[in-house]
C-alpha cells in the first residue's frame, strides 16, 4: 500500500555478513533474522574473501530456504573483487543460478548477468544518474548507493531513475575499500595464502588507530571500513522525502534482530528518532554513530538531521 506521500512505504533489506563468522553461528544468524526480524530484503553469501567460502557453502541452501519460507526476498552477493581465476568462475556460477537474484558488487558480474534482472551493491561506483540509467539498461531492478554519497546526489539519482529501487547504507561500519592484501594476515607476520584465517578472531573487524592513538579505520581481512558506524536512523524523513525506498542495515557484533525492529518502529512512526538513536547506543555500546557522508561532511562526523 503507497504511504502517505504516494510512495510505497520504504523497505528494509540486510546485507552480507562481511566478516568471519563461524559457519554456525554465521547459520544460526540468518535464521534467526528469518523468523524474528521485520526484514523485507536479505542479501547473503561471502562478498570479501572467497577463501572463506567453503565455510558456509554447506550452510547456504538452508539459509536461503529458511529466509524465503519467512517472506523475504533473497539477494546472492558477488564478490567485491575478483581478481583470481577460481573467482572468476564462482562468479559466473553464481550468475547462472537458477531463479536467484544476484546482487552485483564487481563489474565482472556483467558479463555473465547478461542483461537479466539483478541489484546492484553498495560497492559499485554509481555517483549520478547517468550510471544510474546504465545500470538499468543493464538490468538493475535495484541499487544499493555508494556509503559516501551525499543526500543531494541519493535525492537526484532517486528522482531520475524512477524505474529502480534506489537504497542507502543506513546501518553499520562503512565499507571504505577493498586490496589484494589480507591485513589481518600481514599483521599476524602470515602470507595471505596461508593466512590461517585469522580474521575469525575478530568478529566485528579489528580497529585501527593513527600513530596519536585516534580511533581510525576497521580492517577486515582484505577489506577496510570506518571505525564509527554510520546511523541514518534520524534521517529517515529526509530521505523518504528524497524518493529512497530501502534502507540497509550491515550486521554487526550486536543483535541485528533488535537493530532492524528499531528502524522499522521508526518508518512505522511508532517511535521517535531521537529515542531510537538512544535504543542503538544501548544496542551496539561503545561505538560511535556517524552520518556525515548524507550531510556532506566528514564521514566520521555526526549531523543533526
Amino acid at each position: 500500500m503507497p504511504g502517505s506521500n504516494g510512495r510505497n512505504p520504504m523497505q528494509l533489506s540486510l546485507g552480507p555478513v562481511l566478516y568471519n563468522w563461524a559457519p554456525e553461528r554465521w547459520r544460526d544468524f540468518y535464521f534467526r533474522i528469518a523468523d524474528e526480524a521485520p526484514i523485507d530484503v536479505v542479501s547473503v553469501g561471502e562478498v570479501v574473501c572467497s577463501k572463506r567460502a567453503p565455510f558456509f557453502a554447506e550452510h547456504l541452501p538452508d539459509v536461503i530456504e529458511r529466509l524465503q519460507q519467512a517472506g523475504k526476498q533473497v539477494l546472492l552477493g558477488s564478490l567485491i573483487l575478483v581478481s583470481l581465476r577460481r573467482e572468476r568462475r564462482q562468479t559466473e556460477e553464481l550468475c547462472a543460478t537458477d531463479g536467484a537474484l544476484v546482487e552485483v558488487n564487481d563489474l565482472t558480474c556483467l558479463r555473465s548477468i547478461k542483461g537479466r534482472p539483478h541489484a546492484i551493491g553498495p560497492y559499485v561506483n554509481i555517483y549520478n544518474e547517468t550510471s544510474a540509467a546504465f545500470h538499468v539498461h543493464q538490468g538493475a531492478r535495484r541499487i544499493c548507493l555508494p556509503p559516501e554519497l551525499p543526500l543531494s546526489s541519493a535525492a537526484v539519482i532517486a528522482t531520475a531513475i524512477p524505474e529502480a529501487l534506489i537504497e542507502v547504507f543506513a546501518f553499520g561500519r562503512v565499507p571504505l575499500a577493498i586490496a589484494g592484501r589480507c591485513y589481518h594476515a600481514r599483521l599476524h607476520k602470515l602470507s595471505k595464502d596461508n593466512c590461517r584465517f585469522v580474521c575469525e578472531k575478530d568478529p566485528d573487524g579489528l580497529a585501527l588507530k593513527t600513530l596519536d592513538q585516534q580511533d581510525f579505520l576497521t580492517i577486515n581481512g582484505v577489506q577496510t571500513l570506518s571505525h564509527a558506524c554510520t546511523n541514518l536512523i534520524g534521517d529517515i524523513e529526509d530521505l523518504r522525502e528524497a524518493g529512497i525506498g530501502s534502507l540497509r542495515l550491515s550486521p554487526q557484533d550486536c543483535d541485528m534482530v533488535a537493530v532492524a525492529r528499531t528502524f522499522r518502529d521508526v518508518l512505522d512512526g511508532q517511535r521517535s528518532a531521537e529515542d531510537a538513536r538512544g535504543r542503538l547506543a544501548e544496542l551496539y555500546p561503545g561505538v560511535a554513530f556517524a552520518n556525515g557522508f548524507l550531510r556532506g561532511q566528514a564521514g566520521f562526523s555526526f549531523a543533526p538531521a
